[in-house]
């Protein structure tokens, strides 16, 4: 009794200093996803072979980072003239999505608050387009910091092994720690390469399905929906709902595109995400998808959007760590789907 007491206020101490600590702690966390993403471009372009000879490691280095200033510059320029495109066209938006709510025989009965208050504020374009810019506003900001933390994190990437063995100091649990840091490493990889493959499949047939049907701003939805995909289960839904709902407000008669735009979205959803996907996947990561709609409610509470990102990561990495220890192992048994967890020896 007494040690759950203190894992309960060890926990709640932990996501109390998550919450109080976001402006310090956010920008290392994605800094070192960053860095992860950088090493494992660069770990690709050590595989290549030119003229039947390897790349030099510190060229796939510099060719990594390059690569990753550049697909950063050209999203955040992007997203910064879509948010433009948008709010120019946001008020003839919410005057016909007014007209259809005010369409309904019921509107006008309902009470001031409640459901009228919140459909008015979702239809409320302007401030939307407002508050995502804001957002944005907010991680540019960091992004000098985010950018410090990555250089630091790749001068000191040499010395890593060296601390660590200095760290542990013991041979066999070095062993161990290494073969832990390996499995996080691997499974990391793994989901992130799936997911961005099944992501970009996804933004990409996004886009020429609702290109081909004239919803305007194919391409932001597309760019949308690929990034909304790393959200589990709710962001699939909400990169579904923000096209039809722009098919809706196109026009005064946009009611049988908005479906169609509903129908299609939805099921290249449910067909990447529901059977691709889990295929690729296959056991490996073996998460209950009830504690994950659990983890992502958790982190977006702790560090919002960001949180809802890293959620299966962390996730990843927590029931690896508790799977290596006795105490522990049972909490990462009912993390897992069917509680067969692949243990890493001590």
């Amino acid at each position: 009794m007494i040690n759950f007491t203190l894992s309960a206020a060890l926990a709640a101490l932990s996501i109390y200093l998550l919450v109080v600590g976001q402006s310090l702690l956010l920008p290392l966390v994605i800094a070192i996803v960053f860095w992860f993403l950088i090493n494992v471009l660069a770990a690709s372009f050590g595989r290549l072979r030119v003229g039947g000879l390897h790349i030099p490691r510190p060229l796939c280095f510099i060719a990594s980072i390059l690569m990753f200033l550049v697909a950063v510059s050209v999203i955040v320029q992007f997203i910064s003239g879509s948010l433009n495109d948008l709010g120019s066209v946001a008020r003839e938006y919410e005057t016909n999505l007014r007209a259809y709510w005010q369409a309904f025989p019921f509107a006008d009965s309902l009470p001031a608050g409640g459901m009228a208050q919140m459909v008015t504020e979702w239809l409320d374009i302007s401030a939307l387009v407002t508050a995502t810019a804001l957002t944005f506003t907010g991680l540019a900001a960091d992004g000098v910091l985010i950018i410090i933390y990555v250089g630091f994190l790749l001068f000191e990437q040499g010395n890593f092994n060296a601390k660590l063995s200095a760290l542990v100091g013991n041979e066999a649990r070095e062993r161990s720690v290494r073969r832990i840091i390996n499995r996080i490493r691997k499974d990391v990889q793994k989901y992130i390469s799936i997911k961005m493959l099944t992501s970009l499949l996804t933004g990409i047939l996004s886009y020429l399905v609702l290109r081909t049907l004239g919803v305007d701003f194919p391409e932001v939805w597309g760019v949308l929906i690929f990034l909304l995909n790393f959200i589990p289960t709710v962001g699939s839904i909400i990169a579904t709902i923000f096209p039809a709902t722009i098919a809706l407000a196109q026009s005064n008669e946009g009611i049988a595109l908005s479906l169609i735009v509903l129908l299609s979205i939805g099921s290249l959803q449910v067909c990447i995400g529901n059977i691709l996907e889990p295929r690729l996947m296959g056991t490996s990561l073996n998460l209950s998808p009830v504690v994950i709609l659990f983890n992502l409610a958790l982190w977006g509470y702790i560090w919002g959007v960001a949180g809802m990102f890293l959620c299966v990561p962390f996730l990843i990495i927590t029931t690896i760590v508790l799977s290596h220890f006795p105490k522990t192992r049972p909490i990462a048994i009912l993390l897992s789907s069917n509680g067969k967890i692949d243990i890493t020896e001590e």
